[in-house]
């Protein structure tokens, strides 16, 4: 479901993982219709950095815990 808001909204995937001022940009971007592939493709990135952070943290407590 991300995905698809990323696809539509960029700034509004930014925004919703907690990153106002990328999301600002972002929509400064979206805004010309050229800085909205830029941006779709910032928002998608982002995604995955955060789902690889929670991957990470998640591994890092089990390794802690043993």
């Amino acid at each position: 479901m991300r995905y698809v808001v990323a696809f539509f909204f960029p700034w509004l995937s930014l925004m919703l993982q907690g990153k106002i001022v990328s999301g600002i940009i972002c929509l400064l971007l979206q805004i010309t219709i050229i800085g909205w592939i830029p941006a779709f493709i910032w928002a998608v990135t982002a995604l995955n950095r955060m789902y690889a952070d929670r991957r990470t943290n998640k591994i890092i407590r089990k390794m802690k815990k043993s």
